[in-house]
């Protein structure tokens, strides 16, 4: 009866440690199809879509929120305002990103990261989870904008979201933030964005890690001094210092993707510096 018992309990630990392998197995094989796809479509994308950059001595090109005099005066560190603003803007041909996905709002790229993608925005911050930017179903999902914001009119505070992938695709080299070598050099602290509207320049002033939440993904302000202590709170949270000032008057830019594990987060936040209506 003893034996019989071993034998039985070996089968089921046989049987659970098969079933374990089939799915780790499994789980390898569709992450790497996965990223196989999504490489072809950036490869098809990179080919189509034509992108440029817009030097200062364009006429349209303006700068956004200058640092106004009383904040020079009260600044004790120099800000790098003026030196972020010597960097040309990026230009993108949105004709046949449209013309793939009608849900293309705009092209992000980050310095110091992979981060290079068109984004795209639905009614929900769902359906680019698991899906890519030709519509098909995948686990990689996509770089979107929170569904909450004006892709046209940027808000105070507009998200963009992508998965933390440990093949450095979508957000997953967004962790680079946290890394002593990303912080050494400046010429990181720049976002540009694109859109069929406008081209931006961004200047990153916060990178840190948080546990889940909702505070940072705030959209809405009922007064300029709610805006002001969430800017600051921000801010404060960074785990390096920027030279950058912020007043009620900033529109920032948040990125945000899972870090180690589903419990927590890596965040970018950067305030607009200069853009260009096209």
């Amino acid at each position: 009866m003893y034996d019989r018992r071993i034998k039985r309990n070996y089968i089921i630990l046989l049987i659970i440690g098969i079933v374990l392998l089939f799915l780790s197995t499994t789980k390898t094989v569709r992450f790497f199809i996965d990223k196989v796809r999504v490489e072809k479509i950036m490869e098809k994308v990179n080919n189509d879509v034509t992108i440029i950059e817009i030097k200062n001595d364009i006429k349209n090109v303006t700068p956004v929120n200058p640092p106004k005099e009383e904040e020079k005066e009260e600044e004790q560190e120099p800000n790098d305002y003026w030196d972020y603003m010597k960097i040309p803007l990026m230009s993108v041909n949105f004709n046949e990103l449209l013309r793939k996905n009608k849900d293309t709002v705009g092209w992000l790229k980050l310095e110091g990261t992979n981060i290079n993608y068109p984004v795209v925005q639905t009614d929900n911050n769902d359906y680019y989870l698991n899906h890519a930017f030709n519509g098909y179903k995948n686990y990689a999902g996509w770089v979107f904008m929170d569904y909450r914001n004006n892709a046209v009119d940027f808000d105070k505070n507009t998200i963009i979201y992508g998965h933390g992938r440990i093949d450095g695709t979508m957000f997953g080299s967004l962790k680079n933030i946290v890394k002593n070598n990303w912080y050494e050099n400046t010429d990181n602290y720049v976002l540009k964005f694109s859109t069929p509207t406008e081209n931006t320049l961004w200047q990153v002033f916060s990178v840190y890690t948080i546990e889940k939440e909702s505070y940072y993904i705030t959209t809405e302000f009922k007064t300029d001094d709610e805006y002001l202590e969430f800017i600051n709170t921000l801010s404060n949270r960074s785990i390096y210092k920027f030279n950058a000032t912020l007043n009620k008057d900033d529109k920032i830019i948040t990125l945000s993707t899972c870090f180690q594990d589903n419990k927590h987060r890596v965040v970018l936040h950067a305030k607009m510096i200069k853009k260009e209506i096209r």
